[in-house]
């Protein structure tokens, strides 16, 4: 093994007996913005909704429940789809939660939610890790589209400008600590902690 190690260091490090150091440079330059092209076309194209309910048990399951909300459909015309609510806008963030959902590809494969029976089976579960994750982010997608600055809370329910002008406001809670099921019906809460 060492003596394989040596020989793939000595072919690295060996001066190119073809190609000039321009060449390579620039080539790899080249190679570069290529991959970066393919890398940034495929994570968009991930990142869309048609991508997220062109597996069955999302769009016979979830997309279905968002069809019925405010999130869907409203008066101002202003629909959010699912990267929207699932996947945060910066770059690094992004990238650490495409990683954190290509575990979910697995689920597809092996079929572990592959019809409803099986989707109701693991829904509180899976509700739980997105509410985990929305509430050690803040609510980072919720704040993409919502912000505490431009909120007219004149507008809202007097319980409704309470919450959002007290707790939420001095940071007490987030987002998704009210707001679970809010663009898709809650599992069975009957054992969760404060229900």
């Amino acid at each position: 093994m060492k003596n394989i190690l040596l020989i793939g260091w000595r072919t690295l490090t060996k001066p190119s007996a073809y190609y000039s150091l321009g060449v390579l440079v620039i080539g790899g330059f080249i190679a570069g913005i290529i991959f970066w092209g393919g890398f940034n076309t495929a994570l968009e194209a991930t990142n869309t909704e048609e991508f997220c309910i062109s597996c069955h048990e999302m769009e016979n399951n979830v997309y279905e429940e968002l069809k019925t909300t405010i999130h869907f459909t409203n008066r101002s015309g202003v629909r959010a789809t699912c990267p929207d609510c699932h996947v945060p806008h910066k770059w690094t963030d992004k990238i650490a939660r495409k990683m954190q959902a290509s575990k979910e590809v697995w689920g597809t494969i092996f079929g572990t939610i592959n019809t409803r029976e099986k989707f109701l089976d693991h829904r509180k579960r899976l509700a739980q890790n997105e509410w985990t994750r929305l509430k050690a982010n803040d609510s980072l997608e919720c704040r993409n589209c919502h912000n505490f600055d431009y909120m007219d809370f004149t507008e809202q329910s007097e319980r409704a400008a309470y919450q959002h002008s007290t707790a939420l406001a001095a940071g007490e809670k987030t987002c998704i600590d009210c707001h679970k099921g809010i663009a898709h019906q809650l599992p069975d809460m009957k054992d969760v902690e404060g229900w």
